[in-house]
């Protein structure tokens, strides 16, 4: 039971910050008196204020944590982010909604101290599991939060809406401390290691980047997307909603599928694989011209990509410090920048065939690295699997 904790926290937590930042733009808006170019240029930095600080931070707080209790700095953070959610609600201008914005950044790591937590369990298939079902549920978080957020935000206003979101936070906080089991010790590290693990940590963190990038592009510019499906006007919104709906169960499920597919083979071969087959089909869907055809390729797409993080990972999380673990995460959370600024610029320029060609390639650059470390498993020292080995008679 204790093992469900936190999955459910990071649930719960998924759906807490996309509860809130789908109502922040409108909020903005409200809140500020200047002229329309300028609000929108002050949305875009109180938006991405926070993943900037995190991206730098989620390393830094990995390492703090190395050596001492990830479910103590997991309940601290939680706690200091309900803090930065509860400022949000009582920021009366941009500027401090924007410093409470860069506060909640330095503190937004939290999914990195369960990654430690899942990377010290035993055996290895165990670590992959929890890394699959932790990723699983911040997918069904991030699905469900919009729409209830968005709900509640008409209901009770912006700022009882962030009230609320910390309430949730602080609620995971609590359940992690009190119902949540503490790992085991991180094991010893062998002198002199620290060089082939970097090896494995960045080439991990390079499939990360690439996979999840392809996972977070299509949101930003969902609209252009649909407008070349032969969608109304006035069926736009709920098509672009059925799409993400979509795709982020079929998310949820490879991540849940993860550690089966690992079982096929190689972990490194299994995910070059995998990222060969997303980025295909991305190059698929170039030329459909229908939501019915769309639908479907996309849901495949991201079933094939969503199981490279906990694969990928899982294979490092056992023997990476926790400044690896803390890099690695950062890769995760600065494709949520790239993604979109990619396709965004992409589509300022070209068509949306051309897009989903550019994020076809872009994930098959990072193949031959999955590939190439297979060959050479001694470039990774404690890194990805190596190939299994017949039983012994």
């Amino acid at each position: 039971m204790t093992r469900a904790v936190i999955p459910l926290a990071l649930l719960l937590g998924s759906f807490a910050w996309s509860f809130v930042y789908v109502s922040l733009p409108f909020y903005i808006q409200r809140l500020s008196p200047l002229p329309a170019m300028d609000t929108l240029r002050w949305t875009g930095w109180i938006l991405g204020i926070t993943p900037l600080m995190t991206v730098v931070m989620a390393p830094v707080w990995g390492r703090l944590a190395e050596r001492g209790n990830p479910k103590r700095f997991y309940v601290i953070v939680q706690a200091l982010q309900a803090l930065a959610f509860f400022g949000m609600a009582l920021a009366g201008s941009l500027l401090s909604l924007f410093g409470v914005r860069l506060v909640l950044g330095l503190v937004g790591a939290s999914s990195t101290f369960a990654f430690m937590i899942a990377g010290r369990a035993e055996p290895r298939e165990a670590v992959q599991r929890r890394l699959a079902a932790m990723q699983s549920m911040m997918t069904v978080g991030q699905i469900i939060g919009p729409l209830a957020g968005a709900l509640v935000a008409v209901r009770i206003g912006f700022r009882g809406s962030f009230v609320l979101g910390a309430a949730v936070l602080a609620g995971c906080a609590f359940l992690v401390g009190v119902a949540a089991a503490s790992p085991p010790a991180a094991p010893e590290r062998v002198s002199g290691g620290r060089r082939r693990e970097w090896a494995g940590v960045l080439a991990v963190s390079a499939l990360v980047l690439g996979a999840s990038i392809q996972v977070s592009f299509l949101a930003s510019v969902l609209p252009q997307v649909v407008s070349t499906l032969g969608v109304s006007d006035e069926r736009t919104l709920s098509v672009g909603g059925m799409l993400i709906f979509v795709s982020g169960i079929a998310a949820a499920l490879g991540s849940v599928l993860a550690p089966r597919l690992a079982a096929f083979g190689d972990d490194r071969r299994v995910i070059g694989w995998l990222m060969v087959a997303s980025s295909a089909l991305l190059i698929g869907l170039a030329p459909l011209s229908s939501v019915w055809a769309f639908g479907p390729v996309l849901f495949a797409q991201m079933l094939c990509v969503s199981p490279v993080f906990p694969i990928a990972v899982g294979a490092i999380a056992q023997r990476a410090s926790g400044g690896a673990i803390g890099f690695v995460n950062s890769a995760r959370i600065a494709a949520s920048f790239l993604g979109p600024v990619v396709s965004t610029t992409v589509l300022s320029w070209s068509s949306t065939a051309v897009l989903y060609v550019i994020m076809g390639l872009i994930g098959l650059v990072w193949v031959p690295i999955a590939f190439a470390f297979s060959s050479h498993p001694g470039a990774l020292g404690s890194g990805l699997r190596p190939p299994r080995q017949p039983p012994s008679r």
